[in-house]
């Protein structure tokens, strides 16, 4: 049976089958297609190699230095521009190169090198070297004292949040002198003083386990404590406390509540906490004896012992001293300027340039009601006060002014209004005054003077308080504390003469 083939019509009619697209590459200077294509691939490749495996080597030669120092922490400069702090590994350019360590307090590490470089594979495998350098002390507690100056510091700036951290600096200066320390007698007797003066200043939780931390790793010579060491130093904090009036509510305050409930409840606290007796009086038979000195009354205040603080937090001994009748009026003050032009107000820009005054030195303010003078710095308190110095009759040639102590300011407005009391005036109704101390927090942890001025203070003390508080909320043991280079309405000062300390 035959089949008939349909017959087309326009209708429908099959489209033919699209054609397929070919093209043909002509031959390039007589050679063929497959051949030239080969060698463009090549080339390709070896580009793609060549900035894979060579180019980082030249265009970046150098080397990847490890660096490591003891002890840790040191800052890396590299040609004099800090790059990092050990440990770390920093890429340093091929070439002669100058690398440091350095760390306060310690002589720096310096190395000058010829540093190499590879070229291939540096991307993947860079020349590497390892640099290890030990760091020799400028003393055996120099990184200790700059530590717990820094600690001093950073105890004005509160509790630590989440978001806010504070460094552990007192403990990390402990760590950096400690093997030193360990080994010579007298650099250890410095550093459990240096850490006297610190503890002064442990005032949140943060500081409390950054002073444990470096009264541990001093008792270790900057090693983590053995159980023997760690007694040692545990049994010696808590003779510390014992016997420190005013710990007790101290700890109590930084311990957590239920920690702080129990400590409350305890022996200790109870005879710790209790206050000291005041004997803040005028000696039977004491006759007070004025001296005038620079165009400022001066009146004598009895030695002896004293327990200071509200109540009574530590007993400090007092040799016979004078103090000005009132504070420093505007008459005395002009005496001063003029002897010493360049500490007059139109000096004010370089004054504050060399930071020993702020922007308001000896402003333009309302007179106060026993009309001290204000806006004077506690630097240019302290130059008034070597200006009387020299001053003083030859019958006084041991003798300084300065301004005073806490314990004296505090002395001497305690004994004022008592029968045969000097009639010094004004302690709590003029403006705040000017100490001699560095400001601390703790005064009443014991500490000796010379480890006191090692750690020093950012802030100097205040005492008395301005006209303008509320007189039923300053009183004798009332404190507080500025900026030494602050000048302000409410701050004037009122010097005292005294025994010229032995250097």
């Amino acid at each position: 049976m035959r089949v008939k083939k349909p017959i087309e019509t326009p209708e429908n009619k099959q489209p033919d089958e699209e054609a397929e697209d070919r093209v043909h590459l002509p031959a390039l200077f007589g050679i063929r297609p497959g051949q030239y294509l080969a060698v463009l691939y090549g080339l390709v490749l070896l580009i793609i190699l060549f900035f894979v495996l060579c180019y980082p080597g030249l265009a970046h030669p150098g080397t990847v230095i490890a660096f490591r120092s003891e002890p840790e922490g040191a800052a890396v400069r590299i040609d004099g521009l800090t790059q990092g702090r050990t440990p770390c590994e920093i890429a340093v350019p091929k070439g002669k190169r100058s690398l440091e360590m350095a760390l306060p307090g310690f002589q720096p590490f310096s190395l000058e090198t010829e540093v190499k470089g590879r070229l291939l594979g540096s991307l993947f495998f860079p020349r590497r070297a390892r640099v290890t350098g030990t760091l020799q002390a400028d003393g055996p507690v120099e990184a200790l004292r700059e530590g717990a100056a820094r600690y001093a510091a950073w105890s004005f700036t509160g509790e630590p949040t989440a978001a806010y951290q504070i460094p552990l600096e007192l403990s990390e200066g402990a760590y950096r002198s400690g093997p030193q320390t360990a080994a010579d007698h007298a650099a250890r007797e410095t550093a459990e003083g240096i850490l006297d003066a610190s503890l002064r200043f442990a005032v949140t939780k943060a500081a409390l386990r950054d002073f444990v931390r470096a009264k541990l790793l001093t008792g270790n010579g900057g090693l983590a404590p053995s159980p023997l060491t760690l007694l040692d130093s545990a049994g010696d904090m808590l003779n510390r406390l014992s016997q420190t009036p005013g710990a007790a509510s101290w700890l109590a305050d930084l311990l957590p509540p239920e920690a702080a409930g129990t400590l409350r409840a305890s022996a200790w606290y109870q005879s710790n906490a209790a206050p000291l007796a005041d004997p803040a009086t005028v000696p039977a038979g004491a006759a007070p004896e004025a001296l005038d000195l620079g165009g400022l009354r001066f009146w004598g205040i009895p030695g002896g012992p004293f327990s200071m603080g509200n109540p009574g937090s530590r007993t400090v001994e007092l040799d016979p001293f004078w103090i000005a009748a009132e504070e420093v009026s505007p008459a005395a003050w002009a005496g001063f300027i003029a002897a010493n032009p360049a500490w007059s107000p139109e000096n004010r820009a370089r004054l504050e340039e060399q930071g020993l005054v702020s922007e308001d030195y000896l402003g333009e303010f309302p007179p106060a009601p026993d009309g001290g003078i204000a806006g004077v710095s506690w630097y240019a308190a302290e130059a008034y006060c070597r200006w009387l110095t020299g001053l003083l009759p030859v019958s006084l040639a041991g003798y300084e002014v300065r301004l005073p102590l806490e314990a004296e300011w505090e002395y001497a407005a305690k004994l004022a209004g008592q029968p045969g009391a000097p009639p010094v005036e004004g302690f709590l109704s003029g403006r705040w005054e000017w100490c001699a101390d560095p400001f601390v927090p703790l005064p009443f942890f014991p500490a000796e003077d010379r480890y006191i001025r090692m750690v020093s203070s950012p802030e100097r003390s205040l005492r008395g308080g301005a006209w303008i508080s509320q007189t039923e909320s300053v009183k004798a043991e009332t404190r507080a504390s500025l900026p030494p280079d602050t000048c302000t309405v409410f701050v004037s000062l009122r010097p005292v003469i005294a025994l010229r300390e032995a250097p």
